[in-house]
């Protein structure tokens, strides 16, 4: 009986014991059981025992308290210590996301974010982290990060013998002699197998083949027929194609019946207007015919797909100079030549023999020192330098240098571009993964 009492009294002072240290800890504040767990998570990470200090951390991290940012910073080193176990990269990534998305997240962890995509080859993933560092913070660390990293491109294999500007979303892709359409990065979507075929748009291109001209849609189904005899056809966009008929142009929409007013040259339509020459000059029209610049001019610069117009301006030939016009109206000085101007961003013009950039207003925007250039498609323009060509920045920096043949602009993303293989593609590793149009 002593002996069982004995035994009875020793279990409940241990009861009390445990029940004296539950109050201990719960009287604890969370500040307080932060720190006891970050320093017996300590203990374990100075001996290298990464696996017992993550659930500790993970603990202390969970308060909203005075310590979880240290406890948090902590934690990650940890899991980065275990980076090669299962499920501690995406613990890692987690807390990352955590971290980006408070309302006050410093720079700091986005920059962290995208250093360590960056080093796992994750591109695309380390440029959306930037972005929504610069998005939400505006530091001009995040902004050079961003910018020494946006031009990281990927090649597509597939290799053509002749490609056009890119329109769009689309392209004009020439194989085994027969063109087709692809996609921005090259990636076919009608088939090479038309003697000819026009810019894709509105869910049409128009192809001839064997001598008949007609439209087909994005599945390759014929949807029109010309009916009456072509010589030749333009691009098709803002729902206007022009055909050669008997000697002159002739205008026609998507269900490809011509027009009656006729012309004796005329571009592809973009923004609602085109080049178009009679009696022997040029000027641009809208498409009901109605005339933003008069035909008085020796002529009009268009880009390879024959468009003229962007950002309201146009430029004309005159007595051997190039001028620009900008809602009809000439602006600035005289070039030696020009490209058109896309939808965004800078013009390319010549002149003292080298080519440099300017805006829509005609202010200079980087110096004259290319041997030769393509007007800025998005943030990029195809710049010439000794027999190579590359690409810089609206900054006037080169983004990619300069290692092809030829080059052509950006859009959606992606680039023509002749290497020894042929005409391919780049894609900015920025817009890989993005939903393509």
């Amino acid at each position: 009986m002593k002996k069982a009492k004995r035994i009875m009294i020793g279990a409940g002072c241990f009861v009390l014991l445990f029940i004296s240290w539950i109050i201990v800890v719960n009287s604890k504040s969370p500040s307080e059981k932060q720190l006891e767990l970050m320093r017996r998570a300590e203990e374990f990470t100075k001996d290298g025992i990464y696996i017992h200090a993550v659930p500790l951390l993970e603990e202390a991290a969970g308060y909203n308290a005075a310590h979880t940012l240290a406890a948090e910073e902590e934690l990650k080193k940890a899991y980065l210590a275990l980076i090669n176990n299962r499920g501690m990269s995406r613990r890692y990534i987690d807390m990352l996301e955590k971290q980006m998305s408070r309302n006050d997240a410093r720079p700091g962890v986005f920059a962290e974010a995208a250093n360590y995509y960056l080093d796992i080859s994750r591109i695309p993933e380390a440029l959306t982290a930037l972005r929504a560092g610069i998005e939400a913070t505006g530091d001009e660390w995040l902004v050079s990060l961003y910018e020494g990293n946006r031009y990281a491109f990927a090649v597509n294999r597939t290799s053509y013998e002749r490609v056009a500007a890119i329109h769009g979303s689309t392209v004009q892709v020439q194989s085994d002699g027969l063109w087709g359409i692809a996609a921005s990065d090259g990636i076919i979507r009608i088939p090479c197998e038309y003697d000819r075929i026009s810019t894709f748009s509105g869910d049409r291109a128009i192809v001839m083949r064997n001598g008949e001209i007609y439209a087909v849609d994005s599945n390759n189904n014929r949807v029109a027929m010309l009916h009456e005899r072509s010589a030749d056809f333009g691009n098709y966009a803002d729902n206007r194609i022009s055909f050669l008929i008997d000697g002159v142009w002739r205008r026609a929409m998507g269900d490809l019946q011509p027009g009656t007013v006729e012309f004796e040259q005329i571009g592809m339509y973009s923004g609602g207007y085109a080049a178009a020459k009679v009696n022997g000059k040029w000027g641009v029209i809208d498409t009901m015919s109605g005339w933003l610049i008069s035909a008085e001019y020796d002529g009009i610069i268009m880009d390879e797909l024959g468009r003229c117009y962007a950002q309201g301006a146009v430029f004309v030939r005159m007595n051997g100079a190039v001028f620009l016009f900008v809602g009809g109206r000439q602006v600035g000085n005289a070039y030696e030549d020009a490209r058109p101007f896309s939808n965004e961003g800078y013009s390319a013009v010549k002149r003292g023999g080298k080519w440099g950039f300017i805006d829509a207003n005609g202010t200079v925007t980087i110096d004259f020192i290319f041997d030769d250039a393509l007007s800025f498609g998005q943030h990029l323009a195809a710049v010439k330098l000794d027999d190579l060509w590359g690409y810089i920045s609206i900054y006037g920096q080169i983004a990619i240098e300069p290692e092809f043949l030829e080059a052509k602009s950006f859009s959606n993303g992606s680039a023509p571009v002749l290497t020894e293989r042929g005409w391919q593609f780049i894609t900015l590793l920025e817009y890989m993964g993005r939903p393509r149009l």
